[in-house]
Parts: C-alpha cells; sequence; structure tokens
C-alpha cells in the first residue's frame, strides 16, 4: 500500500561555506527544513527545503501545524492530487513565501518516494531530456570581493572548464559596476559567458541606465534587476537593452512566471525548487518556459536541480554554489564544466544522516 503513514519536520542549520553578500543582504546559514514520509508498504521519501538565514522557524512551524496532519492517510502515488490538496488546505496564505516553501519541502519527500518506488533517479522520472548541464560559478563573484578577486575567481572557473561565472552587481556608483564588469570581460576573452546579478537593488531608470552602459561588455544576462513584483518594469527593460534579463528566484507560483513571459519581461527563468512550492510546481514552471521559447537556469540547490534541469529540455545552466557538503556523503559529480545527474533512486542527495542529526535546532 502507497498510503502515507508517517510524516515527520524538522529544522537544521547548515553554515555558510563562505561568505556572501550582494547589494541587499548576506547569506547568513542556510536553515534546512527536512520532511520525511513513509507508506505502508515500507517505502520512505527525504524532502528539503531553506531559507537563508531567516523564517526556518515559520516554515516547520507551517508544516507541523498545518501541512503534515493532511498528508497522513493520502495516497504517495498522487503527487499532484497531495499538492493541490495542501495547497487549498493553506489558501489564506497563498501566493506566499512561507507557505510555498512548506510546500516544497513535503513535495520533494514526495517526489522522492515516488521515484525511489519506481527504482529510477529524479531526472529519468521527471522527463530524462539529458543526463549532464553546464556550469556557471557564482560562488566568486560575490560583492564585497575586489576587482582582482573577481578575476582571480572568474580565470580558476574557466581553468577548470567551466563555460561561464556570474557576479554580483549594484555599487553605489555606476562607474564602479561598469569597470569590474570590463576587467572582468578582458581577461577571460569573449567566448566566456558572464552574467551579473543585481538583487532587486536598482530602480526602473537605474537599471536601463546600468544596462545601456554594461551592454558593450556582452553579458548572458541581468539577473533581478528590480523588484520581482515589477512586472511593468522588468517589460520595460527588456525591450531597451539587448542584453537577457533573468528573473526567477524571487516568484512562488507558476502564475508569476506566467505574466512575466506573456509579457516578454524574462529572456531568462530562474525558477527555485523551493520557492515555487516543490517539483511539481518547478516542472510546470520549465515546461511553460519552453513554450515561450525562453530558457531554464535556476536559482542556487545545485544538488537538487541538477536532476531538474536533466529533465526538461529548455535548460541551459546550473548555478554552481556548493552549501550541503557539510551534510552529504558524496559531492554532485562534475565532468568537463557540465553536473551529471545523479543515477541513485530518488532526488540523488546523499545525505550523511549524523552530520544532520548534529545540526538539529531544537
Amino acid at each position: 500500500m502507497s498510503t502515507i503513514t508517517h510524516a515527520q519536520a524538522y529544522l537544521v542549520d547548515v553554515e555558510v561555506e563562505t561568505v556572501r553578500t550582494d547589494a541587499v543582504q548576506a547569506f547568513l546559514k542556510q536553515e534546512t527544513v527536512f520532511v520525511e514520509i513513509a507508506t505502508a508498504d515500507g517505502g520512505s521519501g527525504t524532502g528539503y527545503t531553506y531559507t537563508i538565514g531567516t523564517g526556518g522557524t515559520a516554515v516547520l512551524a507551517m508544516l507541523r501545524d498545518h501541512l503534515l496532519p493532511r498528508l497522513i492517510g493520502a495516497d504517495a502515488r498522487r503527487v499532484e492530487a497531495v499538492w493541490h490538496d495542501l495547497f487549498a488546505a493553506t489558501r489564506a496564505t497563498t501566493v506566499g513565501a512561507i507557505t510555498s516553501l512548506a510546500l516544497a519541502a513535503a513535495d520533494t519527500a514526495l517526489w522522492d518516494w515516488r521515484c525511489r518506488s519506481a527504482g529510477l533517479p529524479l531526472w529519468v522520472m521527471a522527463g530524462g531530456a539529458k543526463d549532464r548541464i553546464p556550469l556557471y560559478d557564482t560562488e566568486g563573484g560575490w560583492l564585497h570581493l575586489s576587482t582582482d578577486e573577481l578575476v582571480d575567481g572568474a580565470k580558476r572557473s574557466q581553468a577548470a572548464g567551466l563555460p561561464g561565472v556570474k557576479i554580483k552587481i549594484g555599487k553605489p556608483s555606476a562607474a564602479e559596476d561598469v569597470e569590474r564588469v570590463a576587467a572582468l570581460r578582458a581577461a577571460v576573452g569573449p567566448a566566456f559567458d558572464v552574467m551579473v546579478d543585481a538583487n532587486q537593488s536598482l530602480t526602473g531608470a537605474e537599471a536601463v541606465r546600468r544596462a545601456r552602459l554594461l551592454e558593450p561588455y556582452d553579458l548572458a544576462w541581468l539577473e533581478e534587476p528590480l523588484p520581482a513584483d515589477d512586472v511593468a518594469g522588468h517589460e520595460a527593460l527588456a525591450r531597451s537593452t539587448s542584453i537577457p534579463v533573468a528573473v526567477g528566484e524571487s516568484l512562488y507560483s507558476v502564475g508569476q512566471f506566467r505574466e512575466y513571459l506573456q509579457r516578454q519581461a524574462a529572456g531568462i527563468v530562474q525558477v527555485d525548487v523551493a520557492r515555487v512550492g516543490g517539483i511539481t510546481p518547478w516542472l510546470k514552471v520549465a515546461h511553460l518556459a519552453e513554450a515561450f521559447n525562453v530558457a531554464v537556469c535556476p536559482h542556487f540547490l545545485m544538488e537538487l536541480h541538477v536532476s531538474l534541469c536533466c529533465a526538461v529540455p529548455a535548460s541551459r545552466y546550473l548555478e554552481h554554489i556548493p552549501q550541503l557538503r557539510a551534510i552529504t556523503r558524496e559531492p554532485m559529480a562534475v565532468v568537463d564544466g557540465h553536473a551529471v545527474a545523479p543515477s541513485t533512486p530518488g532526488l540523488g542527495i546523499s545525505w550523511d544522516r549524523d552530520q544532520i542529526d548534529n545540526r538539529r535546532v531544537a
């Protein structure tokens, strides 16, 4: 029987692996909320979600108080039915970040169970479009780093075979942003992808201005230039620049992505599996992007997104930010600048249960 008989959630704090800053915030720690389920036939699944330093206990409370009790007695095979039941039960707090993050923990646990029960890795179960995805590095591009440090990091990534890097912008002076990008482009040459990320820090007018100043450096994309709810501003910016505009890490529903795509306000979709509510809606966003002929380059969570990128045709890049090494037994496989999809059944993440238990928050 595939009836869910057990569901639990708990919070684990994972320290950041390096200092990470952008134009509006710092990554303090990864608050990782786990969900574990078991079914009457002996099957099990583990899912998770995250924050970058605040709100983890709110996500945990949403799960324990409202979502997990509804899982008991549900058929784990029916992921769509379960997801929509949980969504409907939290109607008063949707669409919203806390609810979407909580939904993601439950949904990824269901998909882990589903894949394990079928004996298939997630990337095959969800579509099997490809077995590897190009990797770009963000870890060497934080805003507090000097220009020399940005250049050194990009050269290391290039020497390692990665086809691109991303750096943060949003300095008080546009000239400083331009100087950093110009130095990086000169160091890596024209055939290497360079992306920039403003982390929602610019006004509409300033985004247009900086995009025009940055256009000579042939950027692969300009990420989150404006607040995520400013669809009209992103639409105007996209029409004014040749640089593709990337959005998605701060969008929390399929409908929000639909609006961006219908208005041609996004040239790159960066859907985050935790923030959009799980694998079930993530796949819908990825296929929606494909229908609009827009590339998918998800935000963060490389250990899970490698499998989702490999599941769908529209994926172009995976973001390299290692963050789970402290609580996993094996790193994500990288060959010739590409992340390789794991072959083990389930999500493909080799959790270190002892290290997870050591970091549990009471």
